[in-house]
């Protein structure tokens, strides 16, 4: 069994997994060690661990750790080996959470070219082809424009996501609504378009917080409601295994 802590933007996320068996997930949202030593003491059988943060060092997390689990690795881009070829010319200044997205993406899918798309705080749109990942791109996330929009504006109020798919926001809120979500759908259907013409087999990956809103939005599109960050961070903890 192994653990992966996964720290994000606004978060800590712990799950025990056994080979692509999720068997359990705990979120706080902090960065608590009291709270991380009680979960852990929850997956006794668990002997290895993986740590992997978006916000940089996290001494206090992984000291912790340390405690708790006999073996315990710190993923680092750039500097911990990996089972996929990486292409990015600047490894060590990749988000963790793209690069283990896309060995999660490479293990789910073997011999496909896959496009990532993760929905967070910014939106990534990233590649892996022929096992290699090949770079991706990155805009403002939904929460992120909406924010900008009442930041940045004199007059404009702060909106959230709506179900609603309208041609003509015929009020402020739901010109705001509509403009920043079909801008992200319309942005992400572009990427599709141009992904979907390569030859080969092909697979599309939606996932981050705000997937939800964006996968009955978008059409024919293959949308996966996986973890391809914590298989992928799982399959390099067992990469370094010694």
């Amino acid at each position: 069994m192994n653990l992966i802590i996964d720290i994000g933007n606004s978060r800590m996320k712990v799950v025990a997994i056994e080979g692509m068996e999720i068997l359990g997930t705990e979120v706080c949202e902090s960065l608590d060690t009291k709270w991380l030593r009680h979960v852990v003491s929850l997956y006794p059988k668990a002997y290895r661990a993986i740590l992997s943060s978006t916000r940089g060092e996290v001494e206090q997390v992984e000291a912790t750790l340390r405690e708790c689990i006999d073996s315990v690795i710190s993923f680092r881009p750039g500097i911990t080996p990996i089972p996929i070829g990486n292409d990015y010319l600047t490894p060590t200044t990749l988000g963790a959470d793209r690069l283990a997205a896309a060995v999660g993406a490479a293990a789910l899918y073997p011999d496909s070219d896959i496009m990532i798309v993760d929905f967070g705080t910014a939106i990534t749109i990233d590649y892996v082809e022929n096992g290699i990942f090949k770079g991706g791109n990155i805009s403002p996330g939904m929460t992120t424009r909406f924010r900008a929009l009442a930041d940045y504006t004199a007059s404009l109020p702060l909106c959230s996501a709506s179900d609603e798919q309208l041609s003509y926001g015929r009020t402020t809120q739901q010109a705001i609504e509509q403009g920043v979500m079909q801008g992200i759908t319309h942005e992400i259907e572009g990427y599709i378009e141009a992904f979907s013409k390569k030859k080969g087999k092909k697979y599309i990956i939606f996932t981050g917080g705000d997937a939800k809103y964006f996968a009955m939005r978008i059409k024919n599109a293959i949308f996966a409601d996986c973890e391809p960050v914590v298989y992928g961070l799982s399959r390099i903890l067992d990469y370094n295994a010694v």
